[in-house]
C-alpha cells in the first residue's frame, strides 16, 4: 500500500491540467513534465521499447514470458487533469482507518467532505483515503490509473512465475478535453484489445458510454448608452437567458441518471455586445443523440425567427460515440475482466459510463477498449478522493487479466 501511495502522490503533485481552448497538442506544455517522469519510471521498472512521441503519447512493452501465442493486450490511462478545477499545488491528505465521519479538508475555509452528502464514503469505512486539502482537485482521474498500470507491470516483472503474453502500456494527453485518442497510433501500439483504467468505484466495468458533442453558442448584441437605449440596444445576455430557458429544464446533469441524456451548460462569457455559451450534449442512444443535437440547433433558429435577425450562431462538433457497438462483437474481452474481478472477490458493477474515456474513441479506431475502475470518487473538484485499497485491487485486476488472457490462449 505504501508503495502505491508514494507513487500516486508523486504524480498528482505535478500539475497536468489540460486546456479546452487551446488547439495545440498537447493543449498545455505542463503535461510534458509528468510525461518525462513516467518515461523514466517505466524504464526503471524494466519495460522495453519505452517511447514518448512528439504529441506527448507514451508507449511501452512488457514482453511475453510464455512460449505459445497469446493475444497482445494493452492498458491505457491519461495524464491530464480536468480544466474544471485547479490542479496546481495539489496537497494530498492521507486519512488512515477512516471512521465514517466528516473529513475536514480545509479548516480555514470550512470545507468538509461528508458522508451525509457523499454517501459512497461509507463504503470505505476502515480504509485509507487520500483526499485533497479543499483547494484543488486530487488528480485520481486518472493518475490513479497510471499508478495502477505501472505498479502492475512492476509486479509482473518481479514475479515471472505469473505467466502472461505481450502487454502494451500507453499514457495519453488531453483526455479531459476530448482529444486523448486523436493522435493515438493504434498500429504502433500493436494490441488486439485494451482496457482503460479510468473508472470510479471499485468493481466498475464499462463498455457503454455516452455519445458526445461539444456546442458553442455565440450571440451578437448591440451596446448603446442605457439612458438612450429604447429601440436601439440589443442585450446579448438577455437573449442568452432566453436560449438557456428554452431547453428542457429537467434534461441537465443534476436531474438525470442511468441512460438519460442531457444538455450541460458549463461556461458563460458575455456582455451586452456579445455572449458565448459553452455546452456539452450527451446521450447513450445514437438516435436520441442526433435528435438532441437537432433540438439544440432548432432552439437557436426559433429565437432568431422571433427576433427577426440571425443573432444566434450555433456550432456543434461530435466528440466521441458509444463504444458498445464496437465492443459487443468481442464481448469476451469484457468477460475476461469480469472473471478477473470475481476471482479477486470483487463484485463487478457492469454499467454504462455517464461520460467517456479514451477507450470510446479507440474502439472506433480499431482497438476495442472497455473501461475498468481506478478507484477514485467525486472527480473534477475539491471533494475528489480515492481509497488506497481500491487502487491495490485495481492493480491486482490488471495482473489477473494478464494471467487469464494467457491461460485462455493456452486452452484455445
Amino acid at each position: 500500500m505504501q508503495h502505491i501511495i508514494d507513487r500516486f502522490t508523486k504524480y498528482i503533485k505535478i500539475d497536468t491540467q489540460s486546456d479546452p481552448n487551446n488547439e495545440a497538442f498537447p493543449s498545455t506544455e505542463k503535461q510534458w513534465n509528468l510525461a518525462k517522469i513516467l518515461v523514466e519510471d517505466l524504464k526503471d521498472i524494466g519495460l522495453q521499447d519505452v517511447t514518448l512521441d512528439d504529441n506527448c503519447y507514451i508507449m511501452a512493452t512488457l514482453p511475453s514470458n510464455v512460449d505459445y501465442e497469446v493475444p497482445t493486450i494493452g492498458f491505457i490511462a491519461h495524464m491530464d487533469t480536468s480544466p474544471d478545477y485547479s490542479g496546481t499545488n495539489v496537497n494530498p491528505q492521507i486519512h488512515k482507518n477512516y471512521d465514517g465521519k466528516d473529513i475536514v479538508l480545509n479548516k480555514e475555509q470550512n470545507i468538509i467532505l461528508s458522508p451525509d452528502y457523499f454517501d459512497d464514503l461509507l463504503l470505505y469505512k476502515g480504509q485509507t483515503l487520500i483526499t485533497t486539502d479543499g483547494t484543488t482537485l486530487l488528480g485520481a482521474d486518472d493518475k490513479a490509473g497510471i499508478t495502477e498500470i505501472i505498479t502492475a507491470m512492476e509486479y509482473l516483472i518481479q514475479h515471472p512465475e505469473i505467466k502472461h503474453g505481450e502487454i502494451k502500456v500507453a499514457f495519453t494527453p488531453d483526455e479531459e478535453v476530448g482529444k486523448g485518442a486523436h493522435k493515438f497510433d493504434v498500429k504502433k501500439f500493436g494490441a488486439k484489445w485494451a482496457y482503460t483504467m479510468d473508472g470510479s468505484q471499485i468493481g466498475e466495468l464499462e463498455y457503454e458510454n455516452f455519445n458526445a458533442a461539444g456546442a458553442k453558442v455565440i450571440i451578437e448584441g448591440k451596446s448603446v448608452h442605457p439612458g438612450y437605449a429604447k429601440g436601439k440596444m440589443i442585450n446579448s445576455l438577455l437573449i442568452a437567458n432566453d436560449f438557456i430557458a428554452s431547453l428542457p429544464k429537467n434534461e441537465i446533469p443534476q436531474e438525470t441518471e442511468g441512460y438519460e441524456g442531457f444538455f450541460h451548460l458549463h461556461s458563460i462569457n458575455g456582455s451586452v455586445e456579445k455572449t458565448e455559451l459553452q455546452y456539452i450534449i450527451r446521450d447513450h442512444d445514437r438516435k436520441l443523440f442526433e435528435d438532441r443535437k437537432e433540438q439544440f440547433k432548432k432552439t437557436a433558429e426559433n429565437i432568431n425567427s422571433k427576433l427577426g435577425q440571425n443573432l444566434i450562431q450555433v456550432e456543434v462538433k461530435d466528440q466521441y460515440f458509444n463504444m458498445k457497438e464496437k465492443v459487443e462483437p468481442v464481448k469476451y474481452i469484457v468477460d475476461i475482466a469480469k472473471e478477473a474481478m470475481e476471482g479477486l472477490g470483487i463484485k463487478p458493477i457492469v454499467k454504462a459510463i455517464r461520460g467517456g474515456t479514451d477507450g470510446s474513441q479507440l474502439s472506433y479506431m480499431g482497438l476495442p477498449c472497455p473501461n475498468i475502475f481506478a478507484g477514485g470518487h467525486n472527480f473534477h473538484g475539491r471533494y475528489e478522493y480515492v481509497p488506497v485499497e481500491s487502487m491495490v485491487k485495481a492493480t491486482e485486476v490488471i495482473v489477473k487479466i494478464a494471467e487469464k488472457t494467457a491461460k485462455r490462449a493456452l486452452k484455445n
